[in-house]
């Protein structure tokens, strides 16, 4: 079919056929429903395969949305290291103590009861969340919420601690253990062998780049 055939032409429509439409859909088709992270194609499959990123990219968007952690001071903003309040965020190597104390003094509101809703109460749905994040029985916010209709505020921040404390007890252990002094060694050795394999990778990399670019004949 010729490059400037227009759509009112009988003839170009004529000539076209199923396959073409479906083809792409097909192939976007097999890629994702088996979650497929590496997909060789030729060079002219390139906007077949760049149509099946989209797919994946639009029914993320639409039906499983990236979930963020916002400010525990500022829940209409996402929880950021740069904060000037270092109220508003956990650390991972927070005591128990520090979670107990932002979680105490994050925003809420004065409305009783639990309820899940980031637009009329963001701070609420973000504790809610962050209890999701880390509940073990996987309890969705509203779940959440539903049970925890009869506690108070305190009450019900006191049990997102908890969870908080609990979730990432096994990740503060491990940070702990390698902040060990004793443990420097162990640190310098990894850190080490990561910058032996990053320069490794680096130099087959400028290897080839000179090859293709004629340097390394100059």
């Amino acid at each position: 079919m010729a490059d400037n055939v227009a759509l009112s032409d009988a003839d170009a429509k004529a000539k076209l056929k199923l396959g073409l439409f479906s083809y792409p859909v097909l192939q976007a088709a097999d890629v994702l429903v088996y979650r497929a992270t590496h997909v060789p194609v030729g060079h002219d499959q390139a906007q077949h395969l760049e149509f099946a990123r989209e797919n994946a990219k639009n029914f993320n968007a639409a039906h499983a949305p990236a979930k963020r952690v916002m400010s525990l001071k500022e829940p209409l903003l996402k929880m950021s290291k740069s904060h000037n309040d270092p109220r508003s965020r956990i650390m991972l190597n927070d005591s128990s103590d520090d979670i107990r104390m932002k979680i105490k003094a994050a925003l809420t509101d004065s409305i009783e009861g639990l309820s899940y809703n980031p637009v009329e109460r963001p701070g609420v749905s973000n504790l809610l969340s962050l209890m999701a994040y880390m509940d073990k029985s996987q309890r969705s916010e509203e779940q959440i919420a539903d049970e925890g209709q009869a506690l108070s505020m305190r009450a019900f921040k006191e049990e997102v601690s908890d969870t908080i404390i609990k979730g990432l007890a096994d990740i503060k252990a491990r940070y702990d253990y390698f902040s060990d002094s004793t443990q420097n060694q162990y640190l310098q050795d990894v850190m080490a062998l990561g910058d032996e394999r990053a320069r490794l990778k680096a130099k087959e990399t400028m290897v080839r780049i000179r090859r293709l670019t004629g340097i390394d004949t100059i």
